[in-house]
């Protein structure tokens, strides 16, 4: 049983923690006015979401920002996303296509996939992009067979114990110089090195792969602080 200075502890602990997400919820919204700001499109994709009970996980408006910079400045022209939800990220990533530009996202609900084909018609991008249904270890598998690689862009975002076989499937569908995207990938379970978590060891994986360089960055979101890990794949060095 907690004791009263115990108690006393852990709310004032709770009240900071109040305080410093209130704190980042300001910075991400400043940033997001400055450099991400949502257009019709976006705007409605979110809202539409909201109306139909859809988790509230995308990313924010920040990092769809960040995500299109990072497609523009490799200048990719094709792109798989592992995990569509209800398109709000796809729009930002297909946005940074050139007109032949073709990205194909992976969704295993077929009411989410159906939500995205419509908000991705809103924004004009229906015919960029192609909403995969099926798990997404049967979709990379069918995408390899159909040849339909090298992509110059993986982003994934979907269940996170699937992180790390995802990652291996995909990885002979990248091209050399591509970037890899694993997003959610700093919770607060990361700290805490009793718990086992997908993120972890997708983490743990990524920093361990001499086939990529990565690095996590922490991202800002409305819920608080997330990250963002950023890897280029690359030949390893061979062995002495």
């Amino acid at each position: 049983m907690e004791t009263e200075w115990q108690l006393k502890g852990r709310c004032i602990s709770m009240s900071k923690m109040a305080g410093q997400k209130t704190v980042l919820q300001e910075y991400d919204r400043y940033i997001s006015g400055l450099f991400a700001p949502e257009d019709d499109a976006l705007r409605s994709a979110r809202e539409e979401m909201l109306r139909a009970s859809m988790p509230e996980i995308n990313v924010s408006a920040s990092e769809g920002k960040l995500l299109h910079l990072l497609a523009r400045a490799i200048g990719a022209e094709r792109i798989l996303e592992i995990g569509t939800l209800g398109g709000y990220s796809t729009i930002w990533l297909a946005r940074a296509l050139p007109p032949q530009g073709k990205l194909i996202s992976l969704e295993i609900d077929a009411r989410y996939a159906e939500i995205a084909r419509r908000n991705l018609k809103s924004a004009d991008l229906a015919k960029k992009v192609q909403v995969r249904i099926g798990p997404a270890l049967e979709s990379l598998s069918q995408l390899e067979a159909e040849n339909e690689g090298p992509f110059d862009l993986v982003f994934i975002d979907a269940d996170k114990d699937g992180y790390v076989n995802y990652l291996r499937r995909a990885m002979p569908l990248l091209r050399e110089g591509g970037l890899v995207l694993g997003d959610n990938t700093l919770p607060d379970a990361v700290l805490d090195s009793a718990a086992e978590s997908g993120t972890k060891r997708y983490n743990a994986e990524v920093s361990a792969r001499p086939d990529l360089i990565s690095i996590l960055v922490p991202v800002l979101r409305s819920r608080g602080i997330d990250g963002l890990l950023i890897s280029i794949k690359q030949t390893p060095a061979p062995k002495a």
